[in-house]
């Protein structure tokens, strides 16, 4: 009972001390963190079908099935094998495959306690938008992702195509994977962009108009990026990075003009009949100081009543 008593009510708004803040904050990475660890620990025994998830598609698309005698005598094609290198490197990627995997597979919980962090300090029009980025932003990452998976196979093809003849290539594994990572993340991110045009313009910083009157140089600003992004030189690998995006931009475009034109009706019925109209509350000129006779009840003063510069109320 007394615990209870002395409990403090939270505040609505979401306002607490400083030291209430940090405490907060201490919890919810506590949280996160433990989040992250476990799943890394379970993430441990699996870690080859993981690293098989990733190389096999490559592996089977370059991969070398015959000897080194029978590679000597071909004359035409390229294969990789995926090696290791250094006697701790096993160890050492298994670690980092499994906190990879920890720290993917343990998004929802830390993006949870990220979320509980920072709501209670949020407007309810911006907890809105902020719960439309996280619904559309995962699923649009995970596209990008899946795009970068797909096209992989046939980078490495056209990159090993570069070597000279009659050699054997070998791929350090953790070489291979730290670029599988950064082709994920590249592609993934590129994905966002038409996310966050159309958060501007629903916060009204940017307009559909001048989103559409970028177009030309979108497609050239997209179409560089994708070839400064993807290692591989053939077009292909380019492509499918730069296509989406631009078919994600243009939906973005169309969206932005439609919500523009819907503000626009919205704004020319005015308010709604229970809805309360905004205030002017510009300053306007009142114009000259209109004199005021002075009342006959108020006695006339000379000035013999004044003493010193004031009245002489006796």
């Amino acid at each position: 009972m007394l615990k209870s008593a002395r409990k403090e009510e939270k505040d609505p708004e979401g306002r607490m001390p400083l030291a209430d803040h940090l405490r907060e904050l201490r919890n919810r990475l506590a949280k996160a963190m433990l989040a992250i660890v476990v799943v890394t620990i379970v993430a441990a025994f699996f870690y080859k079908n993981i690293i098989e998830f990733f190389t096999n598609p490559i592996l089977n698309a370059v991969g070398c099935d015959s000897t080194f005698s029978e590679l000597a005598t071909q004359r035409s094609g390229t294969c990789a094998r995926i090696v290791l290198n250094g006697l701790l490197t096993p160890f050492t990627l298994a670690l980092k495959v499994s906190l990879m995997a920890g720290v993917i597979f343990a998004s929802p919980v830390w993006l949870y306690q990220l979320w509980a962090f920072v709501a209670p300090g949020l407007h309810r029009h911006e907890r809105k938008y902020a719960y439309a980025f996280v619904g559309t932003g995962v699923p649009l990452f995970l596209g990008g992702a899946f795009f970068a998976y797909k096209t992989l196979p046939t980078m490495a093809k056209v990159l090993l195509q570069f070597s000279p003849a009659d050699l054997d290539n070998q791929l350090p594994l953790d070489d291979l994977l730290d670029l599988i990572v950064r082709m994920v993340l590249v592609f993934g991110l590129s994905f966002e962009l038409p996310l966050l045009l159309v958060m501007l313009n629903l916060t009204g910083v940017l307009t559909g108009k001048r989103m559409l009157g970028w177009w030309r140089g979108m497609i050239i600003g997209i179409t560089v990026f994708a070839a400064v992004a993807t290692p591989s030189t053939d077009p292909l690998t380019m492509l499918a990075l730069a296509g989406p995006i631009w078919v994600l931009y243009f939906c973005a475009t169309a969206f932005s003009v439609l919500n523009d034109r819907r503000k626009h009706r919205r704004d020319a019925l005015g308010p709604a009949d229970d809805e309360a109209s905004e205030l002017d509350l510009t300053p306007e000129d009142i114009g000259g100081v209109e004199t005021v006779a002075a009342s006959r009840s108020l006695p006339e003063q000379s000035s013999t009543d004044r003493v010193n510069g004031y009245d002489d109320v006796t």
